[in-house]
């Protein structure tokens, strides 16, 4: 029978897995997979010493993983996707015609801006990184700017998008964790992460303008167009496939026909202007693209991709999935952040700071973005209610700490696949993500300045004027 949980019980899986994953990766050089696997023996044991059951600690598990199985189905298409826009050249052609219209200078606050336009218009971060973000690593490269640097800036966009897309998952678990409404929720956060793009973008300029045309090596440009032009059909035809992406985001078409449908097309595309069989259109669904242009960096680029090729995130996912279940269901979680919330909220600013860090807390220990979400907003409510603000001021913090930070931790779903797409780990971008960073910390600054802090029965941008009641005679 379970007992009560003392708070060093509750610290040891967290703490363990911590030391286990920095020391297996920073001094051994190993993945995060078997440090993980480590954690998750760990957390289970502890979780028996305190009376969990066997089959309540499976079950934790199995839930945990069970709620990602339409998020790991899409990272598997998203690989189905690439490898198929690689085939058909539309990654190779956005590469070739984007290295003769992008400006060097430019390029960090435009390639930010239309991961943007692509995640605001899907919904879906993942996509507009599996698209638009591996042409800009490939134009990236050609400028002969950092990839780092580059995946960065692609996370900051794509996540911007994201964050205020009716259409995204996590901006609906926001909503409904924090039981509010969703547009009211998606105004919120324009007062928070519209400035935060802001300082991103100019950042992201004052980088850039280090990257001016006389910096361009021409000679490495002409290169890989060469190489590109070389290997593929290069035709202005094969943009239609990302406009389609486009059209039924527009459409409202849920994310798994819509990436299906693109990857179909990818591939009858690659029938039409390259010339491939079925037999190699199949196998590259599978297996990813493969090439040998001659030129490493181009190769770089463009092998990847392949149900196959998302297997090694996705069995990161499973097993850190495992191990967030098995700390939600055992209760460990709950009684960490009720001491953290007993020991520091003390006033609104508090509150914030104290719902952005445990979001992130989250996101490193529960290794799911929903989570992250879902556990923070359900401890934290009722002090939002007591302190009478309104609940979308609750959602929008809530994504202003859970979902910026999910990309940014390599065992993390997010940070798993965001690192396999785009080919840059996690740790290499995570200082260039500059609108993810930011961000929680324009919340906190904001929040203990008394700006744009929603109360109930005040009049605010987001609701509109509150008529008050006339009181009686």
């Amino acid at each position: 029978m379970q007992r009560e949980i003392r708070l060093w019980e509750a610290l040891v899986p967290v703490i363990g897995m911590a030391v286990i994953i920095v020391y297996s990766m920073v001094v051994l050089g190993l993945d995060p997979h078997m440090p993980i696997v480590i954690s998750t023996i760990l957390a289970a044991f502890m979780a028996l010493k305190v009376g969990i059951s066997w089959s309540r600690i499976r079950e934790g598990m199995i839930n945990s993983v069970f709620r990602a199985v339409e998020a790991l189905i899409i990272v598997m298409i998203v690989g189905m996707l690439i490898g198929s826009w690689m085939l058909s050249g539309t990654v190779p052609t956005m590469i070739y015609y984007g290295l003769d219209l992008i400006s060097p200078r430019f390029f960090l606050p435009t390639g930010a801006i239309l991961c943007s336009i692509v995640s605001l218009a899907t919904g879906s971060s993942w996509t507009s990184s599996g698209t638009i973000g591996i042409a800009l690593m490939g134009i990236g490269a050609g400028l002969g700017i950092n990839p780092a640097l580059t995946a960065g800036m692609v996370i900051s966009g794509a996540y911007f998008g994201d964050k205020l897309s009716p259409l995204s998952d996590s901006t609906n678990v926001a909503a409904a964790t924090a039981e509010t409404d969703l547009y009211m929720h998606v105004k919120s956060m324009l007062f928070t992460t519209g400035p935060s793009m802001l300082i991103a973008l100019v950042l992201y300029t004052i980088v850039g303008m280090g990257h001016s045309a006389a910096s361009v090596d021409l000679g490495m440009v002409e290169s890989i167009q060469t190489a590109l032009a070389a290997e593929f059909n290069i035709t202005p035809w094969l943009f239609i496939p990302p406009l389609i992406v486009l059209i039924t985001a527009a459409m409202k078409v849920p994310a798994i026909p819509s990436l299906i449908g693109a990857s179909a097309i990818g591939g009858v595309f690659a029938a039409i202007f390259q010339g491939s069989n079925l037999t190699t259109i199949l196998n590259v669904y599978l297996d990813g693209f493969e090439t040998s242009t001659g030129l490493e960096l181009v190769d770089r680029l463009l092998n990847r991709g392949g149900v196959n090729g998302m297997m090694w995130t996705i069995s990161l996912i499973i097993f850190a999935l495992c191990f967030g279940g098995i700390l939600e269901e055992s209760g460990f979680t709950e009684v960490i952040l009720q001491r953290v919330i007993n020991r520091f909220v003390k006033n609104t600013g508090s509150l914030v700071a104290t719902t952005i860090v445990t979001g992130i807390a989250s996101d490193f220990v529960l290794t799911d973005q929903y989570l992250a979400l879902i556990i923070p907003g359900r401890m934290l409510y009722k002090k939002y209610d007591e302190m009478g603000l309104e609940r979308y001021y609750l959602s929008r913090t809530l994504e202003d700490g859970g979902t910026l930070w999910s990309p940014l931790f390599p065992w993390n779903g997010c940070g798993a696949y965001q690192a396999a797409t785009l080919g840059v780990p996690t740790f290499s971008y995570l200082p260039y993500a500059f609108l993810n960073l930011v961000n929680p910390l324009v919340s906190i600054a904001m929040a203990y300045l008394g700006i744009a802090v929603f109360r109930v029965g005040k009049s605010d941008p987001v609701k509109g004027k509150v008529e008050e009641t006339p009181s009686e005679a």
